[in-house]
């Protein structure tokens, strides 16, 4: 059966492209899993992709099981959400990714003020992460 609020493969897409502060999840084999909010880049027909601590819970919980669901949602009327699963690439930190993610959420004279106190690039992690799966639900299809 079809869930009637799903949002067609367009739609979910430029939802996510959209400026949300997610909620990233990793299982890690016992235990609840390892869930927090994450900044993030995504255009459409891409991956996720995220900057994290070498040494943070996150990536911790990701060398142990390299899978995660994203989570972004709309908190005013009409609420929708859509969340993606797939596997995780790890990588060194890429400049580049930090930057477009910083620019995303910060206004542009906060950005190298920012990027200079995040953490040495040597300590951050790049992860892209794979939209293999997705679940949405728009909540405007009632009204």
């Amino acid at each position: 059966m079809t869930n009637p609020l799903t949002m067609p493969p367009d739609e979910r897409e430029a939802f996510l492209a959209q400026l949300h502060v997610a909620v990233l999840s990793i299982g890690r084999g016992s235990g609840p899993p390892v869930t927090g909010p994450v900044w993030y880049a995504y255009e459409p027909g891409g991956d996720v992709e995220m900057s994290i601590g070498v040494s943070s819970r996150k990536a911790t919980a990701l060398r142990v099981d390299a899978s995660a669901s994203l989570c972004v949602q709309s908190e005013e009327l009409p609420y929708r959400f859509v969340t993606v699963s797939g596997p995780v690439q790890l990588g060194p930190s890429d400049e580049d990714v930090r930057r477009r993610i910083a620019a995303r959420y910060l206004p542009a004279e906060m950005v190298d003020g920012y990027i200079a106190t995040a953490g040495d690039p040597s300590e951050m992690l790049t992860v892209r992460l794979s939209t293999r799966t997705w679940y949405s639900n728009d909540f405007s299809k009632y009204m």
